[in-house]
């Protein structure tokens, strides 16, 4: 159980575990490619580590201590038939990108997850690579895990995603690398973009057209280095630290700028919080930056529309900081929280209320009314490790102590976050 007091102040120069979604593609692109890839800042934390097994049972050599990986690439049809079922864990990247992988694969494969992924929806992924010719069952029809993969020959599609999914893209684009013919999918709005740059830094052509991304079938990858850096998704709990606790500066060193992810950082300046970039560059095609995140008092916004796939992992911890904010924060077209780890609509309601917070679900979001004085109680993250670090988040505000249970959940995205909170709580 994680143990939380209120903060006087929030203080230091730190940096956050590297990026979830660039460590998991560097595992996955490297294991395809030709050579060694060689992946620093990669983040142990158990969804990645769930990648490395999967791909270790299918034969490739991978080193791996601490945040340093070393993938011994077979190419892309140097993957073995694995002996027992693929465990994801708690990994939906790991189980939706792999079904892209699989599908091009001449074996048979099963992967299955923890309870959290038994739940969560497949189909998404499932139905466009039954479209170009992937052999795939699951329960309810291939809705839910485990997931019966017989791989082969495929055939190029144009995809229109009804939802703006990295993982669905991500998984399409994969097949379409060795399908016949040109892939293409295109999204309502703009999902992150790591896989195609992470493809382009392994030498793979695509192209990107609008909402658009295409790639020809046939090509390969060349193994490289790889430096991951801070995942932004995990920096947001830090940024939303200082703007709740009054005096509080913190400078947060090597965090990834990828577009398709700074949603956070613009709500913030939206709500009127100061957040300065220093230090910007580009390492393996994403820009990294250091930022200098200043308290300031926030004002209650609207979030909603194109800026949601940019911050949709974020938007426990918004809803935390919108607590402290000056009027109504409203959350909308953020149906996609419902299949996340937990339905995040209800449990950030449900937890955050445990605290006092002006609260209350809609469809597809939330409204929250501020400033609220929060009070210490005992939290539970229901397995989800963003609802566990935004209750902590929310409890260095509130009066009292706060308690998280499950806290192990946090492992999956933030190995030390106890610790770093610790050394940056005054």
């Amino acid at each position: 159980m994680l143990r939380v007091q209120r903060a006087q102040q929030i203080s230091g120069t730190v940096r956050v575990p590297g990026d979830k979604s660039i460590s998991h593609r560097a595992v996955m692109f490297g294991a395809l490619a030709e050579g060694t890839t060689t992946i620093e800042g990669f983040l142990p934390g158990a969804d990645c580590l769930s990648t490395i097994s999967c791909f270790r049972r299918m034969g490739i050599e991978i080193e791996q201590e601490g945040d340093k990986v070393v993938v011994h690439g077979k190419g892309w049809y140097g993957l073995q038939e694995p002996s027992q079922h693929l465990d994801v864990g708690n990994s939906g990247t790991t189980i939706r990108l792999m079904a892209g992988i699989l599908a091009t694969q001449p074996f048979h494969s099963v992967m299955e997850g923890d309870e959290s992924i038994a739940k969560r929806p497949m189909r998404r992924v499932i139905g466009p690579l039954r479209q170009m010719g992937a052999k795939i069952d699951g329960r309810k029809d291939g809705e839910f895990t485990p997931l019966s993969i017989r791989g082969g020959n495929l055939a190029a599609i144009s995809y229109q995603s009804p939802v703006a999914s990295a993982q669905v893209k991500s998984a399409i684009l994969l097949a379409g690398l060795q399908a016949s013919g040109v892939t293409s999918v295109s999204e309502p709005q703009l999902s992150r973009d790591h896989t195609e740059r992470m493809l382009e830094a392994f030498g793979v052509k695509l192209v990107r057209d609008g909402l658009t991304v295409s790639v020809e079938g046939g090509q390969t990858l060349k193994g490289r280095a790889i430096q991951v850096p801070g995942d932004i998704s995990s920096a947001a709990f830090l940024i939303a630290a200082v703007m709740m606790v009054p005096g509080s500066s913190l400078v947060i060193e090597n965090v990834g700028m990828n577009p398709s992810r700074t949603g956070i950082l613009d709500v913030v300046k939206m709500m009127g919080g100061q957040i300065e970039l220093l230090n910007e560059r580009v390492v393996n095609e994403e820009p990294i930056a250091d930022l200098k995140v200043t308290h300031s008092q926030l004002n209650g916004v609207e979030i909603g529309g194109e800026i949601i796939p940019r911050l949709i992992d974020e938007i426990p911890v918004i809803a935390a900081m919108a607590t402290q904010a000056n009027g109504r924060t409203i959350i909308r077209d953020a149906q996609e929280l419902k299949v996340k780890e937990t339905d995040r609509i209800a449990t950030v309601v449900s937890e955050l209320s445990k605290l006092g917070a002006n609260i209350t679900p809609t469809e597809d979001g939330m409204i929250i009314e501020g400033p609220t004085p929060l009070r210490g109680a005992v939290i539970d993250s229901l397995g989800d490790h963003r609802i566990g670090m935004a209750m902590a988040i929310a409890g260095l505000a509130a009066e009292g102590e706060t308690f998280v249970e499950n806290d192990e959940a946090i492992l999956v995205s933030f190995p030390g976050f106890p610790e770093v909170l610790q050394s940056i709580c005054r």
